[in-house]
């Protein structure tokens, strides 16, 4: 935290050159359902005032530089050490060497980050359900390119389980991945599911090799002071997670 921009940081046992934060709402310059740290150049908002957001983070993070804003697809590309002027289109990417800052936004999706024992990789993830059920969080981990028991998991804010409501073809899809999913699923007076993306992204990297998982517990959906959330409001902001070495 710093003055009145606010993020969140994991309690993980991750080494201490790994520098992670996910960003709160407050504190930025935008206005309206984008109030007011709104990081996304891309959900309807005056354009000045994303810049000024991101100038903001940048100050009072003191980030190395400006993160790798991604083009998310809610696909499973994974860009890494990206150097370029274009947003890659990706849903993550990883760094493997100081003075780089990976980012994914979120406003709902889950967004996880991944590094090394030794802190000589990271990687950040946005993991909504269709990232999670394509394989973005196996894909993530192939790319960090070490062991998987190796690596620790830390989850950043995301939609909560009693305000995720799905159909019954979407657990369907995680129960023909791994049948222990149909525990994240409990049925509804409508016929339909709550599904819970903090289980199932534990489930997943379990299922990866990776142990060491931290994090989640949060709900973007019902915290509406400190969290954009799509699935509550539909137009909003969105807030980032990064992550880079120092």
């Amino acid at each position: 935290m710093s003055g009145s921009i606010e993020w969140l940081e994991p309690e993980w046992p991750a080494p201490g050159r790994v520098r992670v934060l996910s960003t709160l709402r407050t504190g930025g310059s935008s206005s309206g359902p984008y109030a007011s740290l709104n990081l996304a150049a891309h959900v309807g908002d005056v354009a000045r005032d994303v810049a000024t957001n991101r100038r903001l983070l940048r100050d009072a993070a003191r980030l190395p530089a400006e993160p790798l804003w991604l083009t998310q697809v809610h696909g499973v590309r994974v860009v890494e050490n990206f150097e370029g002027a274009e947003p890659p289109c990706a849903d993550a990417s990883i760094v493997t060497e100081p003075g780089r800052v990976c980012a994914v936004m979120t406003a709902d999706c889950l967004p996880v980050v991944l590094t090394d024992r030794a802190g000589s990789r990271v990687g950040v993830a946005h993991a909504g359900w269709r990232g999670l059920a394509d394989g973005v969080l196996e894909a993530t981990v192939q790319a960090l390119a070490c062991d998987p028991a190796e690596l620790h998991a830390w989850f950043g804010p995301a939609i909560g389980q009693q305000a995720f409501e799905v159909g019954a073809e979407v657990r369907e899809v995680f129960i023909r991945r791994a049948a222990a999913a149909e525990a994240h699923f409990v049925g509804n007076d409508r016929g339909r599911f709550q599904a819970d993306l903090y289980g199932l992204g534990r489930l997943l990297l379990n299922a990866a090799g990776v142990g060491s998982v931290h994090g989640g517990g949060w709900c973007t959906a019902t915290d509406r002071d400190r969290f954009f959330s799509f699935r509550r409001d539909g137009t909003t902001g969105r807030m980032a997670t990064l992550a880079w070495l120092a």
